[in-house]
């Protein structure tokens, strides 16, 4: 089985490519088409003439441009009717013509809510279907995928059976977990859980919560996280792990960035978590969430294990070493997968 491996990129980060990234990729997912007045914008996506040399680099490279994102508005509305599904659609397929894409990823964040402060309905439940249907029937034999929040409320608010009989896979967001929205310092990207911890936000446990939904495991593509999660004024207890913090977890650093300025800084310490195979830095004050190399590793051998379609990342730019991307390249076609070293084990 050919794993597919995908990398959401922003538009600042296209150019960030190298010819090595785009041979060890399968997917570029585009960040972000927009909804407006009902129809498609590419307004915020400028690097698109960079496109024919990606291909070049890598004439097997799918490219496929994500509408959506969160706080990005205008689904609820343009969804409620059969009209409005078609134009969109009949939008999309201009795009994908006109810029030679491989397809289209619906990044709805989320049906049924506006957390995000933009329009929701009831009606998003079986509107969102009804949409994904629209569009593989404008698309054709295009690539046709969506990005589904990773909780039990996106798939309440979703007939996730349906999505999957319609869409080519579906890409959990196995990130962001905890985020946002919770005051516990833990992990948002976890593979699995941690000891104590029964509230289900890992990996192992979302992707059995799609599939029971009638997500078959081959159409899956979990998400890895090329950036870290940050809580402050954490209780300081159990190396910050499932204890209260003073603020909820706020956008951490990126990748790139903890070599420079966390690790063995500002009496930052790396801990691993063997239960959740998740790893994170505490100071006895911060807790930050994020991704290593053995974490990510780790992920790639679950998508093989569990028969998997693959894995994504957001996002491109948050790791211009290219490390991560080697090292998810390495996992999926690597006969063992371990452990890195260099961390304290709880």
């Amino acid at each position: 089985m050919r794993h597919l491996i995908l990398g959401y990129a922003m538009d600042a980060s296209l150019p960030l490519f190298t010819r090595e990234d785009l041979r060890r990729l399968t997917h570029i997912n585009l960040a972000f088409g927009l909804i407006r007045d009902g129809g498609l914008t590419l307004e915020k996506l400028t690097h698109l003439d960079l496109l024919p040399q990606f291909r070049a680099w890598n004439p097997d490279i799918h490219i496929v441009l994500s509408v959506g994102g969160w706080g990005a508005g205008g689904f609820s509305e343009m969804a409620r009717t059969a009209e409005g599904r078609r134009s969109f659609a009949r939008c999309c397929r201009r795009a994908v013509d006109e810029y030679g894409l491989d397809g289209i990823d619906i990044d709805w964040e989320y049906p049924c809510s506006d957390l995000a402060g933009i329009d929701a309905d009831p009606a998003d439940r079986e509107n969102f279907t009804l949409l994904l249907q629209a569009l593989r029937e404008a698309l054709g034999d295009h690539l046709l995928s969506v990005a589904v929040g990773a909780s039990t409320e996106f798939v309440r608010s979703t007939q996730m059976d349906q999505v999957a009989r319609i869409v080519d896979y579906v890409q959990i967001m196995t990130y962001d977990m905890r985020s946002g929205f919770t005051h516990q310092a833990g992990h948002h990207a976890a593979l699995g859980a941690s000891r104590g911890d029964m509230s289900n936000l890992n990996t192992k446990d979302m992707v059995e919560m799609f599939h029971s939904a009638g997500v078959p495991l081959e159409k899956m593509v979990i998400g890895a996280a090329f950036y870290g999660r940050l809580w402050k004024g954490v209780r300081n207890a159990n190396h910050g792990l499932l204890q209260p913090a003073q603020t909820v977890g706020l956008s951490g650093p990126r990748y790139s960035e903890i070599d420079e300025e966390y690790l063995n800084r500002n009496r930052f310490v790396q801990y691993w978590d063997a239960d959740a195979q998740a790893a994170y830095l505490w100071n006895g004050e911060d807790f930050v969430s994020f991704e290593p190399m053995e974490a990510v590793r780790l992920k790639c051998a679950f998508v093989r294990e569990k028969g998997l379609l693959g894995i994504m990342y957001w996002e491109h730019g948050c790791d211009p070493s290219g490390e991560l991307l080697r090292a998810i390249e390495e996992a999926l076609h690597s006969p063992s997968v371990r452990a890195g070293r260099g961390t304290k084990r709880l």
